[in-house]
């Protein structure tokens, strides 16, 4: 099997003798080896088998047979596969099937992939240059690009949405064919593909492929790593540096952290592959710049969860107010390559305290994150919001098609991957406490692991068959107390000085038969935001515990996203933050006032502790990986006595603002974030997108536009922001291909903050389609440049100048 340390072993030489060994450490254990058994990652992968099976295939390789000239007779699926990003769903289905059968050996699942390489080698061989895609026009965009006529943005490339994002998908699909489920038709397709690419961008300069770069393009890098790794030819790890962004990815080596404002999941895949050459070439500047950006992002723009960013962008790491604000709280995608990157880290980690703080951090983004991501019946979730009272949507199999789809049946089919790690046949380390069953094969030796972790603290190992001499390094999780752990074999305790975060080693003469008993005790403890201790969240061990709330008057909620291009997102109506459910009380006395429920694991009751208008005085606390279709508090305002009443008000005027402004908005673009841009159709010539102190912007040296959505024909005024930087700058403002406005930004005071804002008024006599669209582009006069434009909003009315869009 290609997953084993066997073939690994058969490797070696080659890799060796081309420069391309690997670092030795503690390295996964092949997902062949492990089985899981009945508990929460049994059913959630369970649950995606089925998801897997009810896709359809034929409407997967619709794109792909559409490019390659071949008959279509199914349509492609809707959504983001017919909407630009055709094709991106089928190669994470490639990567799911594998994953999938490599876990559970299921026979059906074995036969679909094959199925499904053999139709996509029909499509490559089509085609005849090597080349297998579903982008729309693919051909063409390629040629422009080889032949050096680049059109770059952060989420477009020459008219295409980031093609090589999607391409990327493809790659990593039959890279997966091959390493976990041995197909040989995959890997030989997929050095075709990696030789198209060697071709296709020979012709460019250095300069061209990092312009390039700036539009987003998946983990490439890390594919062409592994390509290498794969073949032992080492021009691949050339190709792999080339594709490698020097702008994100040299400030990182020096120990900068310059994410504020980036897209945060273009990000973390670059990442991974700039720690995955590190890894083939044996050198440090890589690995120290993945392990800088993983602190950088876990310890200063994380959530309880694990998770981070809003509304898919890293904020500021002192300003975490953005996340209690917006409904579009956490990506999924986001903590799936987190999980990646950090088990890239742990195989090669020094030492076992840096062992055990990759491994905290995986278990509590797997439960509190991956694990809440599905809902029990099928359908992923793309945002997870951080705002108090709001909710979740969940995708439905023939609908949903973004990206959180496509890493979620992936993440649910890789849940035993990380429970054991081993260095060669000497050493087994225990990651998780997930009831599972280990063959582990360098020593003919398997195990089974017990537990009804974490609804009960303690889980059991027993060796079934073999034994001999090694070490079994027993993880001692962070949040168990100093001293609390206890391990026992066969009923003797064991004395370690290890400590939490770090690993306990016991060597000696295993035989069949042999019992080791973890004692794993349990703490509650609040956790306050990072940047914002007045919002806390409560866990219990790793476990994340949040609270349904009562949905708002009148109102049924549906938790079933539909196929519109913006489904994804849980826009339905916001609860008002002032009518929060409270913690009333000395932030650390919180846990202390938390009881058990009796006979419901995990569960505890508030009462006496929380404050709630038009909500429950008394809620009980539950493990958030269970709580699904309702409202949800899971980060909460902490006042003490004296500070509830002033806190209240706070809110509640920071609120009324909010809700005024939005209440007269009829739609809103966000400039240089990518789904606002997406959703609004920005196209233009000579634009360019960034983040300065005052926030994102894009402007142009020839224009841009957005189509903004006014079906109700409501929209009588334009709200724009600008920078006083931008003082000078000379454009029009086009609507409907009418000139609105021609501006010349002047050196205004910023109305509050860092901008401001200006209106401008829809003549009572504009055009109006049926359609309700309203294309409002910006042109820039004559050497100028349009923008930088901070914020766009169509109103219904005017309220008083704001300054934040």
């Amino acid at each position: 099997m290609p997953t084993s340390r066997v073939f690994k072993a058969l490797l070696s030489a080659v890799l060796a003798s081309a420069g391309l060994l690997a670092w030795a450490g503690p390295t996964a254990v092949p997902l062949d080896r492990v089985r899981l058994l009945y508990g929460p990652f049994y059913d959630a992968q369970q649950t995606d088998l089925r998801y897997l099976m009810a896709l359809d295939p034929e409407r997967l390789l619709a794109p792909f047979k559409r490019e390659a000239g071949l008959p279509v007779t199914t349509p492609s699926y809707g959504n983001w596969e017919s909407s630009g990003l055709d094709g991106h769903m089928g190669g994470h289905y490639l990567s799911a099937l594998a994953l999938m059968w490599a876990s559970t050996g299921n026979a059906d699942v074995k036969a679909r992939l094959d199925h499904v390489v053999a139709e996509l080698k029909r499509c490559q061989d089509q085609i005849g240059t090597g080349y297998l895609g579903g982008i729309p026009k693919g051909a063409e965009a390629w040629n422009e690009i080889a032949a050096g006529n680049l059109k770059a943005d952060n989420f477009g490339l020459n008219g295409r949405w980031v093609p090589w994002y999607n391409l990327h998908k493809l790659y990593a699909g039959l890279r997966d064919a091959w390493r976990y489920a041995g197909n040989a038709e995959a890997k030989g397709m997929l050095v075709r593909l990696s030789d198209w690419a060697e071709r296709l961008t020979a012709p460019l300069t250095d300069a061209q492929m990092q312009d390039m770069l700036r539009a987003e393009h998946g983990g490439m890098n890390e594919v062409f790593a592994d390509v290498a790794e794969i073949t032992g030819d080492k021009r691949y790890l050339a190709l792999a540096q080339r594709f490698s962004h020097r702008a994100v990815l040299q400030p990182l080596a020096e120990q900068r952290d310059q994410l504020t404002g980036l897209h945060a999941n273009t990000q973390i895949p670059k990442v991974i592959g700039y720690g995955r050459m590190a890894e083939l070439n044996h050198e440090t500047e890589g690995r120290r710049a993945a392990e800088f950006f993983w602190h950088t992002v876990v310890d200063k723009r994380s959530v309880a969860i694990g998770g981070n960013s809003v509304r898919e962008h890293f904020h500021p790491a002192d300003d975490f107010k953005p996340m209690v604000d917006d409904v579009e709280g956490p990506e999924t995608c986001n903590s799936y390559n987190m999980l990646r990157l950090t088990a890239l880290l742990h195989r090669t980690a020094d030492g076992s305290a840096e062992l055990g703080r990759y491994a905290d951090y995986y278990e509590r983004t797997l439960y509190n994150h991956i694990l809440a991501s599905q809902h029990p019946e099928g359908g992923f979730v793309y945002f997870t919001p951080m705002r108090p009272q709001h909710y979740r949507v969940y995708s439905q199999v023939d609908q949903g098609m973004w990206c959180c789809v496509g890493s979620g049946i992936e993440s649910h089919a890789r849940h035993s991957e990380f429970i054991y790690s081993q260095d060669g046949a000497d050493k087994l380390y225990v990651n998780l406490f997930v009831a599972s069953s280990l063959d582990w094969r360098e020593r003919g030796l398997r195990l089974t692991q017990s537990t009804n972790f974490p609804d009960e603290a303690r889980t059991q190992l027993k060796i079934e068959q073999g034994g001999g001499h090694f070490t079994l390094a027993l993880r001692y999780p962070g949040w168990v107390a100093a001293g609390a752990l206890r391990v026992s074999v066969n009923g003797k305790p064991v004395t370690t000085r290890a400590k939490p975060g770090d690993y306990v080693e016991i060597t000696r003469d295993w035989q069949a038969g042999d019992r080791i008993a973890l004692q794993l005790p349990m703490r509650t403890h609040v956790e306050p935001m990072p940047a914002l201790p007045r919002y806390v969240a409560v866990l219990h061990g790793p476990i994340v515990l949040a609270a349904k709330t009562d949905p708002r008057p009148g109102e049924a909620l549906n938790f079933k996203a539909d196929d519109s291009r913006m489904g994804h997102a849980p826009h339905g109506p916001t609860c008002p933050q002032e009518a929060a459910p409270i913690f009333v009380g000395e932030q650390r006395d919180i846990a202390s006032r938390l009881r058990p429920v009796p006979g419901q694991p995990l569960n505890f009751t508030a009462s006496g502790l929380v404050r709630a208008d038009g909500s429950r005085g008394s809620l009980q606390l539950m493990p958030f990986f269970r709580l699904h279709d309702s409202r949800y508090m899971l980060y909460w305002p902490q006042a003490t006595q004296s500070q509830y009443q002033a806190l209240r008000v706070q809110v509640a005027q920071a609120e009324a603002a909010r809700r005024a402004l939005d209440a007269i908005t009829v739609d809103q673009v966000a400039p240089g974030e990518q789904q606002p841009e997406v959703e609004h159709a920005m196209t233009g010539d000579g634009t360019e997108a960034g983040i300065a102190v005052e926030g994102r912007w894009r402007h142009a040296r020839q224009w841009f536009s957005y189509e903004l959505r006014d079906l109700e024909s409501r929209g009588r005024w334009l709200r724009l922001w600008f920078a006083p930087r931008d003082a000078g700058r000379r454009f029009d403002v086009v609507l409907n291909d009418r000139v609105l406005a021609s501006l010349t930004l002047e050196k205004r005071p910023p109305t509050e903050g860092l901008l401001y804002s200006l209106d401008l008024p829809l003549p009572a006599d504009l055009p109006r389609d049926a359609s309700g669209k309203l294309r409002v582009k910006f042109v820039a006069q004559p050497g100028s440049m349009a923008g930088g434009l901070y914020g766009l909003r169509l109103l219904s009315s005017l309220p008083a100048p704001t300054a934040a869009p």
